[in-house]
């Protein structure tokens, strides 16, 4: 009996700690929050978020100019992926514009996976 309940403790370890491993080591991986914001349009709000189309997908820290109509002017919007971000009423404040920053915020550390493009 005692040996049975020395298995079943000594598996639940292992498991458990496996588990912390695993969490680990999707944190690394995975991609931080962000919205796609003008990165001219701050204001005591934060970053006004725009579509996602205005920021190039494939790149992690990409920015464009894109061409924006309102009325009889056009404007053009300084896109920018806004990483990891308090968002309220279509604004997005205390973020970074940094991926690899974003992704050392989530607690695991894992400043080595970073690209450090900027």
């Amino acid at each position: 009996m005692a040996d049975q309940r020395r298995k079943l403790r000594s598996s639940t370890v292992v498991l458990g700690g496996m588990g912390v491993l695993a969490a680990a080591l999707t944190s690394c991986g995975s991609d931080p929050d962000r919205r796609c914001v003008d990165r001219d349009s701050y204001e005591y709000d934060g970053y006004k978020i725009v579509a996602d189309k205005n920021c190039k997908s494939g790149s992690s820290s990409s920015s464009g100019k894109n061409r924006k109509s309102g009325g009889s002017r056009t404007d053009t919007i300084d896109a920018a992926w806004y990483y990891d971000s308090d968002v309220s009423a279509g604004y997005a404040d205390y973020g970074t514009f940094s991926r690899s920053e974003a992704v050392d915020r989530d607690g695991f550390g894992c400043s080595g996976s970073g690209s450090g493009g900027g």
